[in-house]
Protein backbone atom coordinates (compact mmCIF):
# COMPACT_ATOMS: atom_id res chain seq x y z
CA UNK A 1 0.00 0.00 0.00
CA UNK A 2 0.99 3.23 -0.50
CA UNK A 3 1.73 5.89 1.66
CA UNK A 4 -1.09 8.23 0.72
CA UNK A 5 -3.04 4.87 1.43
CA UNK A 6 -1.62 4.07 4.84
CA UNK A 7 -1.99 7.96 5.68
CA UNK A 8 -5.67 8.22 4.74
CA UNK A 9 -6.93 5.21 6.64
CA UNK A 10 -4.75 6.18 9.43
CA UNK A 11 -6.96 9.60 9.19
CA UNK A 12 -10.11 7.70 8.71
CA UNK A 13 -9.20 5.85 11.93
CA UNK A 14 -8.89 8.70 13.27
CA UNK A 15 -11.95 10.40 12.48
CA UNK A 16 -13.80 7.50 13.58
CA UNK A 17 -12.31 7.15 16.48
CA UNK A 18 -13.38 11.21 17.45
CA UNK A 19 -16.18 10.72 16.10
CA UNK A 20 -16.69 7.58 18.99
CA UNK A 21 -15.39 10.20 21.31
CA UNK A 22 -17.70 13.13 20.95
CA UNK A 23 -20.59 10.21 20.46
CA UNK A 24 -19.45 9.05 24.15
CA UNK A 25 -19.44 12.83 25.72
CA UNK A 26 -22.72 13.73 23.74
CA UNK A 27 -24.28 10.39 24.88
CA UNK A 28 -23.32 11.00 28.38
CA UNK A 29 -25.20 13.88 29.11
CA UNK A 30 -28.01 12.22 27.39
CA UNK A 31 -27.39 9.43 29.77
CA UNK A 32 -27.63 11.75 32.94
CA UNK A 33 -30.43 13.72 31.59
CA UNK A 34 -32.75 10.54 31.58
CA UNK A 35 -32.11 9.45 35.42
CA UNK A 36 -32.68 13.14 36.27
CA UNK A 37 -35.50 13.13 34.50
CA UNK A 38 -36.65 9.78 36.22
CA UNK A 39 -35.76 11.48 39.51
CA UNK A 40 -38.16 14.68 39.02
CA UNK A 41 -40.82 11.67 38.15
CA UNK A 42 -40.16 9.78 41.26
CA UNK A 43 -40.09 13.18 43.23
CA UNK A 44 -43.42 14.15 41.63
CA UNK A 45 -44.83 10.74 42.32
CA UNK A 46 -43.97 10.93 45.95
CA UNK A 47 -45.01 14.23 46.29
CA UNK A 48 -48.28 13.07 44.52
CA UNK A 49 -48.54 10.15 47.07
CA UNK A 50 -48.00 12.35 49.93
CA UNK A 51 -50.55 14.77 49.06
CA UNK A 52 -53.39 11.93 48.83
CA UNK A 53 -52.29 10.55 52.22
CA UNK A 54 -52.36 14.40 53.44
CA UNK A 55 -55.58 15.11 51.87
CA UNK A 56 -57.36 11.40 53.56
CA UNK A 57 -56.01 12.62 56.56
CA UNK A 58 -57.60 15.63 56.62
CA UNK A 59 -60.83 14.19 55.06
CA UNK A 60 -60.97 12.03 58.26
CA UNK A 61 -60.23 14.55 60.80
CA UNK A 62 -62.96 16.64 59.07
CA UNK A 63 -65.26 13.83 59.28
CA UNK A 64 -64.20 13.07 62.62
CA UNK A 65 -64.83 16.48 64.13
CA UNK A 66 -67.97 16.72 62.03
CA UNK A 67 -69.19 13.31 64.19
CA UNK A 68 -67.71 14.77 67.45
CA UNK A 69 -69.94 17.89 66.82
CA UNK A 70 -73.08 15.58 66.36
CA UNK A 71 -72.62 13.68 69.33
CA UNK A 72 -71.90 16.24 71.59
CA UNK A 73 -74.79 18.11 70.56
CA UNK A 74 -77.08 15.04 71.17
CA UNK A 75 -75.36 15.20 74.39
CA UNK A 76 -76.43 18.62 75.20
CA UNK A 77 -79.76 17.79 74.12
CA UNK A 78 -80.05 14.59 76.47
CA UNK A 79 -78.65 16.65 79.25
CA UNK A 80 -81.65 19.55 79.27
CA UNK A 81 -84.23 17.07 78.28
CA UNK A 82 -83.27 14.76 81.22
CA UNK A 83 -81.36 16.92 83.43
CA UNK A 84 -83.99 17.39 85.97
CA UNK A 85 -84.11 13.16 85.84
CA UNK A 86 -81.96 13.07 89.46
CA UNK A 87 -83.89 15.75 90.74
CA UNK A 88 -87.30 14.60 90.39
CA UNK A 89 -85.95 10.88 91.43
CA UNK A 90 -84.71 12.46 94.97
CA UNK A 91 -87.82 14.16 95.63
CA UNK A 92 -89.88 11.32 94.77
CA UNK A 93 -90.05 10.10 98.31
CA UNK A 94 -90.82 13.02 99.68
CA UNK A 95 -94.07 12.93 97.15
CA UNK A 96 -94.89 9.43 98.57
CA UNK A 97 -95.05 10.81 102.37
CA UNK A 98 -97.23 13.45 101.66
CA UNK A 99 -99.33 11.25 99.50
CA UNK A 100 -99.51 8.56 102.41
CA UNK A 101 -100.32 11.43 105.17
CA UNK A 102 -103.21 12.71 103.16
CA UNK A 103 -104.51 9.23 103.04
CA UNK A 104 -103.98 8.82 106.63
CA UNK A 105 -107.76 9.77 107.63
CA UNK A 106 -108.32 8.15 110.85
CA UNK A 107 -106.10 10.78 112.85
CA UNK A 108 -107.79 13.36 114.12
CA UNK A 109 -104.98 14.02 116.25
CA UNK A 110 -103.45 17.68 115.15
CA UNK A 111 -100.62 17.53 117.28
CA UNK A 112 -99.93 13.82 115.13
CA UNK A 113 -100.52 15.90 111.87
CA UNK A 114 -98.01 18.62 112.45
CA UNK A 115 -95.75 16.05 113.97
CA UNK A 116 -95.91 14.22 110.17
CA UNK A 117 -95.67 17.42 108.20
CA UNK A 118 -92.67 18.50 110.37
CA UNK A 119 -91.01 15.09 109.51
CA UNK A 120 -91.84 15.76 105.62
CA UNK A 121 -90.55 19.07 106.05
CA UNK A 122 -87.28 18.03 107.24
CA UNK A 123 -86.81 15.55 104.77
CA UNK A 124 -87.81 17.40 101.97
CA UNK A 125 -85.04 20.14 103.11
CA UNK A 126 -82.27 17.22 103.63
CA UNK A 127 -83.35 16.37 100.26
CA UNK A 128 -82.57 19.78 98.71
CA UNK A 129 -79.02 20.35 100.48
CA UNK A 130 -78.04 17.14 99.28
CA UNK A 131 -78.56 18.03 95.83
CA UNK A 132 -76.85 21.70 96.50
CA UNK A 133 -79.66 23.88 97.48
CA UNK A 134 -78.99 26.17 100.56
CA UNK A 135 -81.19 28.62 102.38
CA UNK A 136 -79.89 32.36 102.28
CA UNK A 137 -79.61 33.39 105.82
CA UNK A 138 -81.29 36.88 106.42
CA UNK A 139 -82.33 37.19 110.03
CA UNK A 140 -79.57 40.20 111.23
CA UNK A 141 -77.81 40.31 108.39
CA UNK A 142 -76.89 43.14 106.41
CA UNK A 143 -78.48 44.01 103.21
CA UNK A 144 -76.65 42.48 100.21
CA UNK A 145 -77.28 43.17 96.86
CA UNK A 146 -75.66 39.96 95.70
CA UNK A 147 -78.81 38.02 98.29
CA UNK A 148 -81.08 40.07 98.69
CA UNK A 149 -83.98 41.87 97.07
CA UNK A 150 -85.07 45.06 98.88
CA UNK A 151 -89.14 45.10 98.80
CA UNK A 152 -89.91 47.04 101.42
CA UNK A 153 -87.94 49.90 103.53
CA UNK A 154 -88.82 50.68 107.18
CA UNK A 155 -87.93 54.15 108.90
CA UNK A 156 -87.71 54.45 112.37
CA UNK A 157 -85.54 51.12 113.45
CA UNK A 158 -82.96 53.26 114.62
CA UNK A 159 -79.48 53.59 113.52
CA UNK A 160 -78.10 50.32 114.66
CA UNK A 161 -80.64 48.84 111.76
CA UNK A 162 -79.88 50.87 109.41
CA UNK A 163 -79.32 48.72 105.99
CA UNK A 164 -79.97 45.86 107.72
CA UNK A 165 -82.58 42.85 107.30
CA UNK A 166 -85.26 43.48 109.19
CA UNK A 167 -88.03 41.21 107.99
CA UNK A 168 -87.48 37.58 105.17
CA UNK A 169 -90.71 38.32 103.14
CA UNK A 170 -89.39 35.05 100.69
CA UNK A 171 -86.60 32.83 101.22
CA UNK A 172 -83.56 33.05 99.28
CA UNK A 173 -82.01 29.80 98.19
CA UNK A 174 -78.14 29.24 96.75
CA UNK A 175 -77.47 25.91 94.18
CA UNK A 176 -73.94 25.15 95.19
CA UNK A 177 -73.45 28.70 95.94
CA UNK A 178 -74.95 30.67 93.12
CA UNK A 179 -78.55 32.21 93.73
CA UNK A 180 -81.20 31.04 92.01
CA UNK A 181 -83.40 32.95 93.94
CA UNK A 182 -82.35 36.48 95.81
CA UNK A 183 -84.21 36.83 99.32
CA UNK A 184 -87.02 39.43 99.34
CA UNK A 185 -86.63 41.58 102.31
CA UNK A 186 -87.61 44.63 104.15
CA UNK A 187 -84.39 46.65 105.32
CA UNK A 188 -84.23 49.18 108.01
CA UNK A 189 -83.98 53.01 107.00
Amino acid sequence: MSEENKNNIEESEKEVLENEQVNEENEQPATEQKPEQEQEKDELETVKEENAKLRDQLLRTIAEFDNYKKRTLKEKTELILNGGEKTITAILPVLDDFERALADTHTDDPNAIKEGMDLIFKKFNKTLESMGVKKIETEGKDFDVDYHEAIAMVPGMGDEMKGKVIDCVQTGYLLNDKVIRHAKVAVGQ
